[in-house]
């Protein structure tokens, strides 16, 4: 029977290896939240969080970077939430008491989407906890438009909904390379877009920070990753994620999403397994930062 703080997840299918239902006695709770309803080009983010966990039993355990095992780490696949069909602001009001969940439950989250609109809920859930937190997103777009087909919870509006929500009003956009004139001035004026060359150095100067890490998995170049709704060439391939991941083990990771995987626009499945090796580094971040 489900317990009735655990009544907003929906336990049905796959489950990520390694992972329990049970949250007791754990530190770090996935969940996923299978919503495309503003996507503007491709659709099919909503089969992304089942897709991860699918394939997440063909990889190792193990993660010989970190040096961690999944095996020895207490964290719970909550299941995915229950999300309303249609528009985009009653399921970020979902996310947010969802994520909310899972911080009551003493737990890390880390969620797995869906397409981007729906990170603004998990961001202000867990900036209540933490008001110095700071956002840190991983992402081929600047997402930073006001309002776009109508919509101001638009997928492409991402981190404007963040922002409204960021007490400390601290966001690192990292190697951004598509958006609109206006949000590219932005990024420049307020300092936010960070070059490649300068990621390891930019998120040094945040440890000790509580850090939330928000990847949208067009940020990897469409070669290793073409299963995204809006894929971007020039992106990034793993060994750029594993220097990332590589300085973040020093930080104070609080919180996390993965979004923007549409499965079924990569037969090969490579796209999946990319997303769950993602999602195996973040899990052991998130655990080691407990």
């Amino acid at each position: 029977m489900t317990s009735p703080e655990l009544s907003c997840f929906d336990t049905d299918g796959a489950i990520f290896m390694a992972s329990r239902r049970d949250p007791a006695d754990c530190c770090v709770g996935l969940f996923g939240v299978p919503y495309d309803g503003t996507t503007s080009f491709r659709p099919g983010t909503r089969f992304g969080p089942a897709a991860i966990r699918e394939v997440s039993s063909g990889l190792e355990s193990y993660c010989p970077q970190l040096n961690l095992d999944l095996e020895d780490l207490a964290f719970a696949d909550l299941g995915a939430v229950d999300i309303p069909f249609g528009s985009p602001e009653p399921v970020v009001a979902a996310v947010h008491a969802a994520t909310t969940t899972v911080l009551d439950l003493g737990l890390a989250p880390l969620m797995l989407g869906g397409e981007h609109s729906i990170s603004s809920g998990a961001v202000a859930a867990v900036a209540e906890r933490h008001p110095d937190l700071v956002l840190v997103q991983l992402d081929a777009h600047a997402d930073l438009r006001h309002d776009w087909l109508g919509s101001q919870h638009s997928h492409a509006c991402a981190m404007r909904r963040c922002l409204e929500v960021l007490p400390s009003g601290q966001l690192l956009q990292i190697a951004i390379r598509s958006g609109t004139r206006a949000e590219f001035e932005e990024l420049r004026q307020q300092q936010r877009l960070v070059p490649r060359p300068r990621m390891v150095e930019a998120l040094q100067a945040l440890r000790g920070r509580p850090l939330y890490l928000t990847v949208d998995l067009d940020w990897f170049d469409p070669a290793v990753l073409p299963g995204t709704g809006t894929p971007e060439p020039g992106g990034f391939l793993w060994a750029d994620f594993a220097e990332l991941v590589a300085e973040l083990s020093h930080h104070r990771l609080v919180g996390a999403d993965i979004v923007e995987l549409s499965p079924q626009l990569d037969p090969s499945g490579v796209s999946s397994v990319l997303a769950a090796k993602v999602t195996r580094s973040l899990l052991l971040l998130l655990g080691a930062s407990s």
